[in-house]
C-alpha cells in the first residue's frame, strides 16, 4: 500500500511539473509574441510577397517562367558565380586583415586600444557612397596610388585599378573589414589572458599557445564575423557599380536592371529568391562544417 501511495504521489508530482512546464512555455510564448509579430511583418511577409511576385511571368500568368529564364541563359549563372566568388575573395581578405587588428585591440592597454578602435569606427561615420567615390579618385589613372608608384619608379605607366575586379574588391574590403573586426574583438576580449600564461608556464611557445588556446576560443566571433561579411557582400550594389565601371556585374545590379527593363517585377523577384536560397544553403553548409570542426560531429 505504501508503494502504491508513493507511486501515485510520484505520478501526481510529475503531472504537476509537466503542467508547470507547459504553463511556463506558454508564458514565454506570450511574452515573445510581440517580437514574433514584428519579425512576421518585417521579414516573413515581405518574403512571401517577393515569392509570389516571382511566380508571375511577363505575360501575367502564374508559373515558373521567371526561374526558367534564369536557367536558360548562361549569363545569369555566370553572374551568380561572380557574385559568390567576389564575396569569397573579399571575406578572405577581410579575415587576413581583420584578425590581427582585432587581436591587437584585445591585447593592447586601454589608451592604445581606444585609439585603434577609433580608427576602426571612423569609416562608419562616412557614407558608403562617399567612401566609394573616394576610392575612385585615389585609384584612378591620375590618382594618388598611381602617381606615388610612378614617383617611386616602381611602375612606368599607370595601373588599371578601377573599373575592374581589383577596384571592386578594394572598395568592398574597406567597407567590410570593420564588420569582421567588431564581433571578433568582442569574442577575443572575453578570453581570459591567464590561459595563455598558463600555457607558457607549461612549456608551450607563444605560437603554439596561440593556435591551441587563443584561436579555438576566438572561433565563435570569427565565424560570426565571417558569415556577416560574406552575406553582406552578396547584396552589394553601389561599390561594384561605381568601381566596377559596368564591367563587374553582381546580382544586385542585375536585379535593379531587371526592374528598370521589364514592366513587372517578376524576373527581379526570381533573382532575389534564388540569391536568398543559395545564401541559405551556403550558410547551412558553413555552419555544418564549423560544427564538425569545433565539436567533432
Amino acid at each position: 500500500m505504501a508503494n502504491f501511495i508513493t507511486s501515485t504521489q510520484l505520478d501526481a508530482n510529475r503531472r504537476a511539473l509537466e503542467k508547470d512546464r507547459r504553463g511556463e512555455t506558454w508564458m514565454r510564448l506570450k511574452l515573445a509574441s510581440p517580437a514574433f509579430l514584428v519579425v512576421a511583418v518585417l521579414m516573413v511577409l515581405p518574403l512571401m510577397v517577393l515569392l509570389s511576385m516571382s511566380l508571375f511571368g511577363l505575360d501575367g500568368q502564374f508559373g515558373f517562367s521567371n526561374y526558367a529564364l534564369f536557367f536558360s541563359e548562361s549569363v545569369y549563372v555566370q553572374m551568380f558565380i561572380n557574385t559568390f566568388w567576389i564575396a569569397f575573395i573579399v571575406t578572405a581578405i577581410c579575415l587576413v586583415l581583420g584578425y590581427p587588428v582585432a587581436y591587437l585591440l584585445a591585447i593592447l592597454p586601454s589608451p592604445w586600444s581606444g585609439l585603434l578602435m577609433l580608427a576602426v569606427l571612423v569609416p562608419f561615420w562616412t557614407s558608403g557612397l562617399v567612401r566609394t567615390f573616394a576610392w575612385l579618385i585615389i585609384l584612378q589613372r591620375n590618382g594618388v596610388v598611381n602617381k606615388t608608384l610612378i614617383w617611386l619608379e616602381i611602375i612606368e605607366k599607370p595601373l588599371a585599378l578601377v573599373h575592374n575586379m581589383t577596384g571592386t574588391i578594394i572598395g568592398m574590403v574597406h567597407i567590410m573589414v570593420p564588420f569582421l573586426i567588431l564581433p571578433l574583438y568582442a569574442s577575443m576580449k572575453a578570453i581570459d589572458g591567464n590561459l595563455m600564461r598558463a600555457g607558457a608556464n607549461l612549456g608551450s611557445s607563444p605560437v603554439h599557445a596561440f593556435f591551441r588556446i587563443f584561436l579555438p576560443l576566438s572561433l565563435p566571433g570569427l565565424v560570426a564575423g565571417t558569415i556577416m561579411v560574406f552575406v553582406m557582400c552578396l547584396g552589394f550594389y553601389i561599390t561594384p557599380a561605381i568601381l566596377g565601371g559596368g564591367k563587374i556585374k553582381m546580382i544586385a545590379q542585375r536585379i535593379q536592371e531587371s526592374i528598370a527593363l521589364y514592366p513587372t517585377w517578376g524576373p527581379a523577384a526570381a533573382l532575389a529568391v534564388l540569391l536568398l536560397l543559395m545564401t541559405a544553403i551556403c550558410l547551412f553548409v558553413s555552419l555544418k562544417i564549423v560544427r564538425r570542426l569545433t565539436l567533432g560531429r
